[in-house]
């Protein structure tokens, strides 16, 4: 891990095995003091702050991190001292790494370090060398989604496309919509940052509503057209292309780019589309979203505008997300750069897939 990464995301089940060692009275007092550690840390905390609120070096808060990052929960207890360990001959190591791929233990649904030594026959230690040595990490996940589209490349080639190599005379707008956003309030007050103390909140909340927003992001420009909706149906959809023809210059083309949701397929939609031969629809392939541009304008919107927010009721909701896309369009707006070709992101797919066995034509 890098020296510099803020904090550690736990995921719940993590910080609730965490909580449940510290409440155990049989904890280790060595054991405890890493628990917190690493749970300061998924509150947002600084090395140095943790290290001064719980009287350690930054030192050993690195260390500790790094180990829950590397192991998990398995990497905070103490690797054993005494006896002679088993040697690690080139048998041992591919029974171990054999088991860690093609096998599944019966206490768990994956391989910790303990368990592995427990089967193996060796030390913790060893255990996390071997996976060390060969990359793996079984205690993490990560998920995937290869896009099946039959016009998987065609549709590929026609977006990055436009990315790369935009037509003169025309606006190149990637448009989705962030549906159910919930205007979320804390069932208590902030506690506010400080010297030595990060910004904290609880952990539960109250639910005042959700919305949705349509969001037209400018590819040359960086600029993002946006309205708020209560619903999303074809019949917003339209309603918001009708504020995007109507903001955009006429004499210039309106390149669309889009996903598949059947709300930008209805007849009423195509009916509409037939008036306006100026935009032209460029839709991405299935289970593509990385593809469409505003996706990483959506991930600003929820990292500085929704995700820290404390919102009493929809219309704050709404008052905030108007307020970000102001703002953004004065004094954020950038063009946006596409570097990956169309070719490497197809190549990149098809090995993508023959890595899960699954055919070209499933």
């Amino acid at each position: 891990m890098a020296r510099n990464q803020e904090h550690i995301v736990l995921a719940d089940v993590d910080r609730q095995a965490l909580e449940a060692v510290l409440r155990s009275h049989k904890t280790p007092q060595s054991l405890a003091l890493r628990v917190r550690i690493v749970l300061k840390s998924g509150e947002g905390e600084s090395v140095e702050a943790i290290a001064a609120s719980l009287g350690t070096s930054t030192k050993s808060v690195y260390k500790w991190r790094n180990r829950f990052i590397e192991s998990g929960l398995d990497g905070l207890f103490d690797l054993p001292r005494s006896g002679q360990p088993r040697k690690l001959t080139e048998k041992v190591i591919k029974e171990v790494l054999t088991m860690t791929v093609e096998r599944i233990p019966h206490e768990s649904t994956h391989w910790s370090l303990r368990l592995m030594a427990k089967y193996a026959g060796i030390t913790v230690w060893q255990v996390r060398e071997i996976w060390a040595a060969a990359n793996l990490k079984p205690h993490r996940i990560q998920g995937f989604k290869i896009s099946n589209d039959p016009e998987f490349a065609e549709k590929v080639i026609d977006v990055v496309g436009l990315y790369m190599n935009p037509p003169d005379n025309a606006i190149i707008l990637s448009v989705d919509e962030k549906t159910q956003i919930q205007a979320l309030d804390r069932t208590q007050p902030m506690l506010q940052l400080k010297p030595g103390q990060v910004e904290r909140r609880t952990h539960d909340y109250k639910r005042n509503g959700i919305t949705s927003l349509y969001a037209a992001f400018n590819i040359l420009t960086g600029e993002v057209i946006g309205r708020v909706t209560a619903r999303h149906r074809a019949k917003e959809f339209i309603e918001f292309m009708r504020q995007v023809e109507r903001s955009t210059p006429k004499d210039l083309a309106l390149h669309i780019i889009l996903d598949n949701s059947s709300t930008h397929k209805t007849p009423e939609v195509k009916e509409w589309l037939a008036k306006y031969p100026r935009i032209i629809l460029h839709f991405t392939p299935t289970s593509a979203s990385w593809l469409n541009a505003v996706e990483g304008w959506f991930a600003q919107l929820e990292r500085r505008a929704i995700y820290r927010g404390v919102f009493n009721s929809v219309k704050e909701l709404k008052d905030e997300i108007i307020r970000f896309i102001k703002v953004h369009n004065v004094a954020s707006a950038k063009p946006f750069k596409w570097i990956k070709s169309a070719k490497s992101i197809i190549e990149s797919v098809q090995r993508a897939k023959e890595s899960a066995g699954i055919n070209g034509n499933d």
